[in-house]
């Protein structure tokens, strides 16, 4: 999963069984996130995606488990910008937390993630470099648990590519 951390930056990869072309769509169609976006537990109430550079994808993720105690009903709005798109390739957008305006939250770290999606002997292996402002924001969505949210994320993806070949 992480393969490499340095200062403010990360990255994760993973293979999927998947051709890059469906991957690719699993991230910028919205009927595709809605059913994996989220770690287990989390769905997505809402979900609007204007996928072209300067568009925002705008959602909300809600826990819906109630095993999860006190997250249990909670929301969490989330914001991207999209800044570069190449067609089956890569994408690189801004992710913020915000409100459910679309209004950045202050005091929350900004991401700025890359997706590159390589075709490997069939599959595709998912790369995500995510910066951060600073060091310190890093360590601190990685204290919020990211890198479990990440797995179990790219689980119900994989779940969800595998169920549409």
């Amino acid at each position: 999963m992480i393969t490499a951390m340095d200062g403010n930056t990360i990255v994760l990869e993973r293979e999927f069984n998947a051709t890059k072309e469906l991957l690719f769509k699993a991230f910028s169609e919205e009927e595709h996130l809605k059913k994996w976006w989220g770690p287990r537990g989390w769905m997505l109430t809402y979900c609007h995606i204007d996928f072209r550079v300067d568009g925002i994808w705008h959602y909300c993720m809600k826990c819906i488990d109630e095993n999860q105690g006190d997250f249990y009903g909670f929301e969490s709005w989330g914001k991207g910008v999209y800044q570069e798109i190449v067609q089956d390739e890569k994408i690189v957008y801004i992710d913020y937390f915000s409100d459910a305006e679309g209004n950045e939250v202050e005091g929350m770290p900004s991401t700025e993630s890359t997706l590159l999606f390589e075709e490997v002997e069939g599959k595709t292996k998912l790369i995500n470099r995510a910066v951060y402002p600073s060091e310190e924001a890093l360590r601190s969505v990685l204290d919020m648990g990211m890198e479990q949210g990440i797995r179990e994320t790219w689980d119900r993806l994989e779940e969800h590519v595998s169920s549409i070949k």
